[in-house]
């Protein structure tokens, strides 16, 4: 692995201060216009760096531009437009049923509301397994129209050819291992995985293998801890856990998940926030205020000083 270059100014702060200062340099203050690109957004040399210094970073869930905004000022490096955006955003029962159209509009609405934070465009269901060239190409347009920093595949060790022809291609590629929630119709439901020993060393195998073919991240979704360790230990790259377990570098969670906005929650992802809550509360004290009439005084009155005389009709 290449060498950290100096900051600006010249000199050789840790990865640690440059992780911070690339996160500090995308927050502005709380205004509701859109935060401008700062030139020193996260990018995946930040999460390496990040990486061979030890320190974890945090990635969350998002599918719109005013959450974005606010979870950078947050100081989350990296947020992922996941396919579970069928489920949160559509209300339907899974994951498969997110249009890849629909992926890309929120994907780019994500990057334009954080600018400066790494945003990973999850691949959705028939968007990649098909046709290779069809799956390069769509890739592609997560990177032009949806202004991806990398794409995101559930795969294994079969789908190498396909990861290595996308970084041949030049798309930042982000392995999703373990659990696969769009084989859930095939596998009849989601489930961990990596349970057993044979199991856990498969998942190491594909790891390797996908990391050899070029990809820039691993994603280990719902597996023990020791496949985590065990995958970290075994290769260079990132590897992101979504209950997989303290080893990983990041860890990340559905948002909404998180801001108790779901009425369930997987056991990794309990509510650190009750924003349900509060939103109901918000909701009916409106509902209350306009059933009073109690609108405060109106912001709008005519610039005249005398109202034009009107014909009344009889």
């Amino acid at each position: 692995m290449k060498s950290a270059q100096a900051p600006p100014g010249g000199t050789n702060s840790s990865p640690k201060k440059q992780l911070q200062c690339a996160i500090a340099m995308s927050m502005t203050p709380y205004e509701s216009k859109p935060v401008p690109p700062t030139g020193h957004g996260i990018t995946l040399q930040t999460l390496r760096r990040a990486v061979r210094d030890a320190e974890p970073f945090a990635c969350l869930t998002c599918y719109d531009a005013t959450t974005a905004r606010w979870l950078e000022r947050a100081g989350v490096p990296l947020l992922l437009v996941g396919d579970t955006a069928a489920e949160m955003i559509l209300g339907e029962p899974g994951t498969i049923h997110a249009p890849l159209d629909f992926m890309l509009l929120l994907t780019a609405a994500v990057k334009r509301g954080a600018p400066n934070t790494f945003v990973m465009g999850d691949m959705p269901f028939g968007s990649y397994q098909c046709d290779d060239a069809e799956a390069i190409g769509n890739a592609m347009r997560f990177l032009t129209e949806g202004r991806a920093d990398a794409v995101k595949l559930e795969v294994d060790g079969d789908w190498t050819p396909l990861v290595a022809k996308l970084a041949r291609a030049g798309v930042p590629v982000v392995a999703h291992l373990g659990s696969r929630p769009q084989c859930a119709k095939q596998e009849g439901g989601y489930r961990s995985a990596g349970r057993t020993p044979e199991a856990l060393q498969a998942i190491v195998d594909d790891a390797i293998a996908m990391e050899a073919a070029g990809a820039s991240m691993i994603l280990l979704e719902a597996v023990p801890n020791e496949v985590s360790t065990a995958v970290v230990e075994a290769t260079t790259v990132p590897v992101i856990g979504c209950g997989a377990g303290t080893a990983c570098h990041g860890q990340i969670v559905v948002t909404q998940d998180l801001l108790g906005l779901t009425d369930w929650q997987p056991a990794f992802a309990q509510p650190i926030a009750a924003m349900g809550t509060a939103l109901v509360d918000a909701a009916t004290t409106w509902r209350r205020k306009v059933s009073e009439g109690n609108l405060g005084t109106h912001p709008y009155q005519m610039k005249c000083s005398q109202m034009p005389s009107t014909s009344v009709r009889k």
